[in-house]
């Protein structure tokens, strides 16, 4: 009965108000409201979702993705190229400091205060290094005059085959041949100074970088953990677990490739030592020095330093044996290409063979040299803390929360 009462006084009211607001449109001379033009036909929007195949708004979907990931990582790689000078000595420093940590770690066990191991460490390193270095020097340095007399010889040897053999070469086009050298080596002083000028500059960037290498693995060393600590703090909280936990499954990842690193120049040293006293070339040992320096860097490094047994070889031998010592070196740097490093390091950083051959060929066509030390190490890290994240979670369960979805809706541990 009160809801009838209501309805009608409420039905009034809307009439009265009506009736006033005619009025005051009469009294104000307010123009009638405009009539809708009765061709014009309201209807449904005739604009729609655009329908395309749901494996093209996946792709679609996925190819942005991948667009912006690939350009943040370029960006990214600028800037660690752009400070190459920088960057490239902490990675080194990174390395050292894996392959060295071992020993610092040994200090505390035995009474050692870790910061004084640490120096022990750098220092004993750095010392070891030069010995190495004063050795070969001085094994070069006492068979230096019998070198310079068999590099006159051979010397002469090559002019008297270039008068005497196939060629038929006369004295003064020799003599036209040797000048004509000297003047392409002393021309264009302007590229001279300009080469003069990017030598220096290398110079100063690798004084730079050995003193950057020198303290950067010593604090590496010594307050690694802290350093550590600071850079997980830098994330947010409910990631510092996992970012923590990747970064060390991601460093005992690297300490395994540097180790292997070590084998793989050890056998690179030992190799061409073997060829070089077969075909009894002196300064065997100190070659081996240098083998063993140069192979860490990658490819290429056993290669070069092998060159020297090969200039030894021509000196002392000749040609014959000089071609069976090279031919010994590209043995040997193509075991460690295609044998050596795929398996070897495969095995040590759990990183398939053929995947660490396409790491070292992307690193060098992207970085040179500097590219191929770094792709392996990289890549294994990479794949380390890929698997290790993707343990936490299972199939079927949510990769942000950790929990099993349901199909139902619901969701349970």
């Amino acid at each position: 009965m009160r809801d009838q009462q209501r309805r009608r006084t409420d039905d009034r009211f809307a009439a009265q108000f009506a009736h006033h607001w005619a009025q005051m449109r009469t009294e104000r001379r307010m123009p009638p409201e405009p009539e809708p033009d009765p061709g014009l036909q309201a209807g449904p929007s005739n604009f729609s979702r655009a329908q395309v195949p749901w494996g093209l708004d996946l792709a679609a979907a996925w190819s942005w993705r991948v667009l912006v990931v690939a350009a943040a990582g370029y960006g990214v790689v600028w800037v660690l190229a752009r400070f190459s000078v920088v960057t490239v000595p902490v990675v080194i420093s990174l390395l050292i400091a894996a392959l060295a940590v071992p020993l610092v770690n040994l200090g505390p066990r035995v009474g050692l205060n870790r910061n004084f191991t640490a120096i022990l460490v750098v220092v004993g390193g750095l010392a070891s290094l030069s010995l190495l270095l004063t050795f070969v020097g001085t094994q070069v340095a006492q068979g230096a005059s019998d070198l310079a007399d068999q590099v006159v010889t051979g010397l002469e040897e090559i002019r008297s085959w270039l008068r005497d053999g196939p060629l038929q070469a006369s004295d003064s086009q020799i003599n036209r041949y040797i000048e004509g050298a000297q003047d392409l080596v002393t021309s264009s002083n302007d590229q001279v100074v300009a080469r003069v000028t990017e030598v220096g500059t290398t110079i100063g960037h690798i004084v730079a970088g050995f003193f950057i290498v020198l303290f950067a693995s010593y604090f590496f060393l010594a307050d690694g953990t802290r350093i550590w600590a600071w850079v997980v703090r830098l994330f947010p909280r409910a990631a510092r677990v996992r970012v923590d936990t990747s970064g060390r499954v991601a460093w005992n990842s690297l300490t395994q490739f540097v180790r292997a690193t070590v084998l793989v120049a050890l056998v690179d040293a030992i190799g061409i030592m073997i060829v070089a006293a077969i075909l009894k070339i002196p300064f065997v040992t100190a070659i081996g020095v240098l083998v063993f320096l140069g192979a860490f860097i990658p490819m290429i490094g056993a290669t070069l330093s092998g060159s020297v047994a090969v200039l030894v070889a021509l000196v002392e031998h000749g040609p014959i044996v000089a071609l069976l010592m090279l031919g010994g070196v590209i043995l040997v740097q193509q075991i460690e290409a295609h044998v050596l490093q795929p398996f070897l390091l495969g095995r040590f950083v759990s990183v398939h063979p053929l995947g660490v051959i396409v790491a070292i060929a992307c690193g060098v066509i992207l970085a040179g040299i500097t590219g191929a030390l770094i792709a392996v190490p990289l890549v294994a890290a990479l794949n380390a803390v890929v698997e290790h994240l993707a343990s936490y979670t299972e199939v079927g369960e949510d990769a942000a929360t950790g929990e099993v979805s349901d199909p139902d809706g619901a969701v349970g541990v």
